[in-house]
């Protein structure tokens, strides 16, 4: 690290050894934390996190959820080192593109990888509840395991025809402007950049009523409760049908989704470099 101002860090390896590091070098050294949880905090890791996050000048916490929770982890001592900065999008990237499809399919998306923390079972599962003329597209890589269960799901419950994997894309704001419904189902989240994305698109956005989800969607888009599949599909129904409610919901993501500008967040890490000088 020698040569260097400023070094930040972002996960667990590189948090441990720009701690180790940072013993040997004369810079100012920040992490980000970026989840609610994590395997390590128990009992038999606290003390050895409390070192090497007390090696930082800062700990940027993505939320309020994920500040509270480390503190937890790592003591109230800490609360003057940590801040919170949200994650930041690049806005125009996905409101700048407009929707050019003439579909008589009402086309439901969700952008995520398969992973634990997150929930697709209960949104195939709603489709279950919706007319046959609603079709769900499914984006992103993951777990070849859960893809698969996923799969089988789909199988069992006869939407084939319905349901569609489409793996890992690099076109997302396209597919976002083509959709009449984003959704994002999960058992938890950090502070998750495809809500944020999905509620930047004009499209309206329902989300799971859960941690790192509850604090942003909520009052803006639409929250269901965890794992209830007919509500998922009510609130979808009810968007896809109900014109004025789709605009008010619209509105009111594209206001929330203003507050997480890329250029706010930028902003916010140079103050805070700046300020630590």
């Amino acid at each position: 690290m020698r040569g260097y101002d400023i070094v930040h860090s972002h996960n667990t390896a590189c948090q441990y050894f720009v701690a180790i590091a940072s013993l040997f070098a004369q810079c100012r050294v920040f992490t980000t934390e970026h989840n609610t949880s994590n395997r390590r905090r128990n009992i038999w890791w606290r003390m050895l996190d409390r070192w090497m996050y007390g090696r930082y000048d800062k700990i940027v916490c993505i939320s309020e959820l994920t500040k509270k929770n480390l503190i937890l982890h790592i003591g109230e001592s800490f609360d003057g080192k940590c801040i919170i900065i949200y994650n930041g999008i690049d806005l125009k990237t996905f409101s700048a593109i407009p929707s050019s499809h003439i579909n008589k399919k009402k086309k439901v998306l969700m952008v995520s990888a398969f992973r634990a923390q997150k929930d697709q079972k209960t949104l195939i599962k709603a489709m279950k509840e919706l007319p046959s003329d609603y079709v769900l597209e499914l984006a992103g890589g993951g777990e070849e395991r859960l893809i698969d269960e996923c799969k089988q799901l789909v199988h069992e419950l006869q939407l084939d025809e319905r349901v569609e994997f489409m793996g890992v894309r690099t076109d997302i704001p396209s597919l976002l402007a083509e959709s009449e419904v984003v959704v994002l189902s999960s058992h938890y989240e950090g502070l998750s950049l495809s809500s944020l994305e999905g509620m930047a698109s004009g499209k309206p956005f329902v989300a799971s009523d859960v941690e790192g989800l509850r604090d942003v969607v909520g009052g803006y888009g639409v929250l269901f409760p965890h794992g209830d599949a007919k509500a998922l599909a009510h609130e979808i129904q009810r968007l896809c049908e109900d014109e004025l409610y789709a605009k008010l919901v619209v509105g009111r993501c594209l206001t929330r989704a203003k507050m997480f500008d890329v250029e706010v967040m930028a902003r916010m890490y140079m103050n805070t470099y700046e300020r630590e000088q």
